[in-house]
């Protein structure tokens, strides 16, 4: 076993709703090392250029968009709150605007280029759990970790669906359903860090599995790879 004392990446890819973002935040609550939550930040963004009108195809105004947001996350009473230029903003960014859109957004280049380089950027010098779409593939393809999710487009639907009826987000399961599919052949066909399970990174469908299942599940292929202080 490999004993990576400093600093370490966990990447976990996936399809949406497969319950990466779960996954990665009880990994990084149980062995204290840092989460980040990379889909939260390109919904920022879109969310941005829905504040200020910016088409997907105004690569200009994109581009002076970036250059002047301002992304934060805390954390209070447990859970993550993102704030976008100053506003709390993390109940917005699960709303339907942001979920017809932040696909596409999230296949912009220059949007693609800017958060991969603040991602690597935020994980410098530390022990990270990082979750995404590309983030084995693409973000740190040198990764220590590498998990790679998927799960039925129905059970995700599910999931999805009944995530928001507890954050009080009213989205009926069909257009949810609808929007995983969309977001499955996007992200799979893209020209820019299309989704794909790296050569080297584990895969499990969690379909069938409790989440606490699925932690375990992937918390001993991690130990078999790094050493992790509890």
């Amino acid at each position: 076993m490999e004993n990576l004392c400093k600093n370490y990446v966990i990447a976990i890819d996936g399809e949406a709703g497969t319950g990466k973002s779960t996954l990665a935040k009880n990994i990084a609550k149980k062995y204290n090392i840092v989460y980040m939550d990379t889909g939260a930040m390109y919904r920022c963004v879109t969310l941005d250029m829905i504040n200020n009108n910016v088409a997907l195809d105004e690569i200009e105004k994109i581009t002076e968009l970036l250059d002047n947001i301002k992304l934060e996350v805390s954390s209070e009473n447990g859970e993550d709150k993102f704030y976008l230029n100053g506003e709390d903003v993390t109940k917005k960014i699960r709303e339907k605007q942001v979920n017809d859109l932040v696909s596409q957004v999230s296949h912009i280049q220059i949007v693609r280029d800017r958060m991969v380089d603040l991602q690597r950027k935020l994980a410098q010098g530390k022990k990270i759990v990082m979750e995404g779409r590309d983030i084995g593939t693409n973000v740190f393809p040198d990764a220590q970790v590498k998990i790679y999710l998927t799960a039925t487009a129905q059970e995700r639907a599910k999931r999805r669906y009944n995530q928001n009826q507890e954050k009080g987000i009213d989205i009926p399961y069909e257009e949810i359903y609808k929007n995983v599919v969309f977001r499955d052949n996007n992200d799979k066909s893209s020209s820019v860090a299309p989704l794909k399970k790296a050569d080297d990174a584990y895969e499990l469908d969690t379909t069938n599995y409790s989440l606490e299942e699925v932690e375990e599940i992937v918390m001993n292929k991690v130990k078999e790879k790094i050493q992790i202080d509890v």
